[in-house]
């Protein structure tokens, strides 16, 4: 179908919103008719605005991968400044903060028993590397559970390979959570082990040999002391297969991955002032670094997108809301949510004064879903805007689930309320933290219908006189 078709079937939903918008508001909505009237009208020029999709375009292509705390985030950081002032926003800043910089290098993966073969990995974030060329022969554990019953020592020269499952495609991306341990954790019994290095099937859905890079988890302030690589699901497919027919398994493993000492990193601050009430903000956005390994469109260049795509059309109503919404382009998430904590800590003073707090951060497919995490009157106000944006293919769900995206995390732990506009993530672990993270798996006419549910719903919420936050 051509783009034209799918506009104009959009246009038909906006038409069908006005249709049967009469009487399904109760007569105590706390949305007035010209805020209805409003929300409607931005959802119909952002189905028809190509804003989102020529933003993540001149990201991923004119700056291209952004690993958290290198020169191509800064150079990001330069370019959301610039985008900021071309759309108008009032005010527009970057918020520096210093970070340990991490560097994957080079890397180089082959199997050599029982035959040689080259595989396809990556250093996993916070690895160390290798001091010389490794060649060991590999233990078998089938998954994470089996390598943390491991006793101390017991693999001494040997490299351990954490196998486990490919994700199953969800909706929701459940699953992540319990095959994240593997990359998570891993190497702490590895290393606690002895191993010489950990291998583990990298966590994704995708049947490519593309490995899923991202970043481990600290242990206390300490790092691993070993190299740590994911390869890609056939890869380790194959090595199961190899491990199952009884063949020794032997690779060959050099790595370069290792950390340069403190940087620079920053978020992006692009603020319309409220017209009423300007001292309270709601905060959106998305996460302007990505990894190195493709040009980070879906994860999270359609986040940065299709936020503050959504903040210029509001922008281009003849009033400023009440509120002042403010989008951040947060820096360094993939390496551990630096930019969200940093943000946290800066703003520590006027976080009462952030009455709200949601983040785009699951790939670039359709909205199917509002969830919130606001007062009982706040409830209401969301559960109206849900009926707006119910034309859109988006249903009402939960009214009392914590959340708004990674980055809001620290926001929410200090008690700013949150909404999620939940995406359809069913390819989102195919691509994330892959090469095949780029600007062809966007779909123009998808990005646009999130950057209609943001517009409306964030505008609704900007100009209401509903009080968001729970009382103390």
């Amino acid at each position: 179908m051509s783009r034209l078709n799918t506009i104009a079937r959009r246009l038909a939903f906006g038409a069908l919103v006005s249709a049967c918008s009469f009487g399904v508001f109760a007569e105590t909505s706390p949305i007035t008719d010209e805020q209805k009237k409003n929300a409607e009208a931005l959802i119909q020029k952002a189905l028809k605005s190509d804003l989102g999709y020529s933003i993540v375009e001149s990201l991923t292509t004119e700056i291209g991968p952004r690993l958290g705390g290198s020169e191509a985030e800064k150079r990001a950081r330069d370019w959301g400044v610039v985008v900021g002032e071309r759309l108008g926003f009032d005010k527009v800043s970057i918020e520096e903060f210093t970070m340990p910089f991490w560097d994957r290098g080079h890397l180089h993966i082959s199997l050599t028993a029982p035959y040689a073969q080259p595989l396809y990995g990556t250093a996993l974030g916070g690895a160390a590397p290798s001091e010389s060329e490794i060649n060991a022969d590999i233990v078998y554990f089938r998954d994470i559970h089996a390598l943390t019953a491991v006793k101390d020592g017991a693999l001494k020269g040997k490299i351990a390979f954490v196998d486990g499952d490919a994700m199953v495609k969800s909706q929701t991306g459940a699953g992540y959570g319990q095959a994240n341990q593997r990359r998570r954790i891993g190497w702490q019994h590895a290393q606690r082990g002895g191993a010489e290095a950990l291998v583990v099937r990298s966590v994704g859905s995708d049947s490519h040999r593309f490995p899923h890079s991202g970043m481990m988890s600290s242990d206390g302030d300490n790092w691993a002391d070993i190299p740590v690589v994911a390869i890609s699901n056939p890869d380790a497919d194959h090595l199961r297969r190899l491990h199952n027919l009884g063949k020794p398994l032997t690779l060959s493993l050099h790595s370069e991955s290792k950390w340069k000492g403190e940087v620079n990193s920053g978020n992006v601050i692009l603020d319309l002032v409220g017209s009423e009430k300007p001292e309270e903000i709601i905060l959106i956005g998305g996460h302007l670094d990505s990894w190195d390994l493709g040009t980070g469109a879906v994860d999270d260049g359609a986040g940065v997108a299709i936020t503050t795509a959504a903040a210029a059309l509001i922008a281009s109503l003849p009033e400023r809301p009440k509120r002042t919404i403010r989008v951040v382009m947060f820096g360094a998430e993939e390496v551990g949510l630096l930019g969200a904590f940093a943000y946290a800590k800066q703003h520590e003073k006027n976080l009462e004064n952030h009455v709200l707090a949601t983040e785009s951060d699951f790939g670039a497919q359709t909205i199917w879903q509002v969830v919130s995490n606001v007062n009982p009157q706040a409830t209401v106000l969301v559960d109206e805007i849900a009926k707006i944006l119910s034309p859109l293919g988006i249903v009402r769900g939960g009214s009392d689930i914590a959340g708004g995206g990674p980055d809001i995390i620290p926001l929410a732990a200090k008690g700013v309320p949150t909404i999620r506009l939940n995406q359809n993530g069913r390819d989102y672990f195919d691509l994330h933290h892959t090469p095949d993270d780029t600007l062809d798996k966007i779909d123009p006419d998808e990005l646009a219908q999130n950057i209609a549910a943001y517009a409306a719903s964030i505008y609704l919420l900007a100009d209401s006189d509903v009080d968001l936050k729970a009382k103390q």
